[in-house]
């Protein structure tokens, strides 16, 4: 299994990583069976993705995929957050191996479950806003 050198890169100087202390939302998703979990940080000032970060028990590409997703995300619109996909977050990292496909779609839902947790927070039913998030059987890992 050949990884790009920017999931290398990714994996092995993660950006944004680390627990965040005066976060607006945390989302965590995954699945232990699967072997990867993602928890994701958003500072919020107005409607802007101030800060972010992640922390993730998982493979590399799990780490690449969660550290690529902070970048994409830090300082943009919430709702321009909100439009990034996972095939987005492969074609930054350059590609994943097929098998490890399920990491990119588990990036995009730990940014929805942050927002999720930050309109909750402020009193707004996110549900309208962010849509439902799968659980982890429905992103292809193999549980």
């Amino acid at each position: 299994m050949a990884y790009s050198e920017k999931v290398m890169d990714h994996f092995a100087n993660p950006r944004n990583v680390g627990e965040m202390k005066d976060f607006s939302g945390v989302g965590e998703v995954g699945n232990p069976k699967c072997g990867d979990i993602m928890r994701m940080y958003i500072k919020v000032e107005g409607d802007v993705i101030t800060d972010v970060s992640f922390m993730t028990f998982g493979c590399g590409a799990a780490i690449a995929t969660s550290s690529m997703a902070t970048e994409l995300i830090k300082g943009k619109p919430i709702s321009e957050a909100l439009k990034l996909t996972n095939k987005a977050v492969m074609e930054a990292l350059d590609g994943l191996p097929p098998v490890k496909v399920h990491c990119s779609v588990l990036a995009e839902q730990a940014i929805k479950a942050a927002v999720s947790d930050y309109y909750k927070r402020i009193g707004v039913d996110p549900e309208p806003i962010v849509g439902a998030i799968p659980e982890c059987e429905e992103c292809g890992c193999s549980i």
